[in-house]
């Protein structure tokens, strides 16, 4: 099954550029996945501004910024499976139009339901236009080192908008309102909607030949939405309180039914109706380390990224522009990094450069310790650029990893499980970073979040460095 992105030869019409690199249908492709990740952090120096202005409280701040994670998380795997049934190319079209629709939502909210409501439904969006966007992405780019090239420009381009979101949110609250970093999401859904239309080849063959298993996608979207509620509550209301408990409680059971439901249907074995998730996928060699690596990737980087924003503004005393500059260094390393690993990648494969980025990552989060009260700025520009030349040299790397450790049938779905393993990643992180400055000293609970962030780094390190071996001991069989 393909639920994502992988092999969909049979699905979309192939790009005539399979010997090189074409830029329009990749730029078409990027743009959606540009501004999915642009809008996870673009909040995020606005959060002040933004609680003003609608009256929210810190639980609803915390689900306008999570919320939107944790949506697009849930609903990946059936964005995939929506692509498979009905056309990649029509679900990235319609996965566009919904999320300039909930940006419009966004820019005119007035209460936080509504500001709420509408940042979940860019979540749904974006879960539509990611598993897309990269399918259609495999299809252009059918030849190993080109796609390789073209997963370093896609992966590059949302690293740059993930850095770069702090910095366009402190310009937009500053020079206009924190309602123009939801407008400007309209102009740039728009542009790739038409670029699309253009560049990017329609769907044909077997669109609707597969079902959706709605089973198991009601429980795969319910069980990651209670473990991500969980999350986001017990940044705000600690980690014993019954409603975290409540929802740890339920995404347990639900994600265990999952894991039965799944089961049951791969066993059966028919064609027609394959699983949202084949758990054999987690038998082969490489799949379920790559998975983790996600998961310890978003943890240490976005939970650092969330605490260092805090910092500049709560204890530095930086406002959202200064804070969101202070961060430029990330946007720069990611302009840089995430084509140079696809690149490596496509070279010497995609353990040696994720193995690397990741042990300099591990390195850069031990630089958050020289972070206090009166730190110079530039005794942190050494973590600021290591940790921003890791994270999105990993991503390509990764991606094609977890791709390559599924059969063909499946790769799609399995760049799905990597996407979702992200996001529960960025959720953890956020949360227990966050929870670990409540009620104690700002610079304390920074200086233990990047030694977890740095330790996360380490062992994924490790993990990536067993599937290298593993996979030349494989080779050399």
């Amino acid at each position: 099954m393909s639920t994502t992105t992988g092999t969909t030869a049979a699905n979309e019409t192939p790009s005539p550029a399979t010997e090189r690199l074409s830029w329009p249908p990749l730029i078409a492709l990027s743009l959606g996945y540009f501004l999915v990740m642009l809008d996870v952090t673009v909040v995020t120096v606005a959060v002040p501004v933004i609680r003003d202005s609608v009256g929210a409280s810190a639980s609803a701040m915390a689900w306008v910024v999570d919320g939107y994670s944790a949506v697009f998380g849930g609903l990946l795997l059936m964005g995939g499976g929506f692509g498979d049934r009905l056309g990649h190319r029509k679900v990235f079209l319609t996965g566009l139009g919904v999320f300039a629709l909930a940006s419009v939502g966004c820019a005119l909210a007035t209460t936080p339901a509504m500001l709420i409501a509408s940042r979940l439904a860019q979540g749904a969006g974006g879960a539509l236009l990611v598993p897309t966007s990269l399918a259609l992405l495999t299809a252009a780019y059918p030849v190993a080192a080109v796609r390789a090239k073209a997963l370093g420009v896609w992966a590059g381009i949302s690293g740059i908008a993930f850095a770069a979101g702090p910095l366009v949110g402190g310009l937009l609250v500053a020079g206009l309102s924190w309602r123009a970093a939801f407008w400007i999401n309209v102009p740039i859904a728009l542009l790739a909607v038409w670029l699309t239309r253009r560049n990017v080849p329609a769907p044909t063959g077997r669109a609707g030949a597969r079902g959706l298993d709605p089973l198991g996608q009601v429980l795969g979207i319910v069980g990651v939405l209670a473990l991500a509620g969980m999350l986001n509550e017990a940044s705000t209301q600690g980690w014993t309180s019954p409603v975290v408990l409540g929802a740890g409680a339920l995404a347990a059971v639900v994600l265990v039914l999952f894991v039965v439901a799944e089961r049951r249907m791969e066993a059966r074995g028919v064609a027609e109706k394959p699983p949202l998730l084949p758990l054999s996928l987690f038998g082969s060699p490489g799949f379920s380390s790559t998975a983790a690596v996600g998961v310890l990737l978003n943890l240490g980087y976005y939970g650092m990224l969330y605490l260092s924003t805090l910092y500049l503004q709560n204890e530095r005393g930086y406002d959202a522009l200064g804070a969101g500059l202070a961060l430029l260094p990330t946007v720069c390393m990611a302009v840089v990094a995430a084509p140079l690993s696809g690149r490596l990648t496509a070279r010497y494969g995609p353990y040696v450069p994720m193995t690397g980025a990741l042990l300099l990552g591990a390195a850069g989060f031990i630089g958050w310790l020289l972070a206090g009260p009166d730190t110079p700025y530039w005794t942190l520009l050494p973590a600021l650029i290591a940790t921003g030349l890791a994270t999105p040299s990993t991503v390509p790397a990764a991606t094609a990893a977890i791709v390559q450790a599924a059969p063909a049938e499946n790769a799609g779905v399995a760049s799905a499980v990597f996407n979702v393993a992200r996001q529960i990643g960025n959720s953890l992180g956020v949360a227990l970073f966050a929870s670990l400055i409540a009620g104690r000293d700002l610079v304390l609970g920074l200086h233990i979040s990047a030694l977890i962030a740095s330790a996360a780094f380490f062992a994924a390190a490790l993990l990536a460095l067993s599937s290298w071996r593993n996979a030349k001991a494989r080779a050399a069989a």
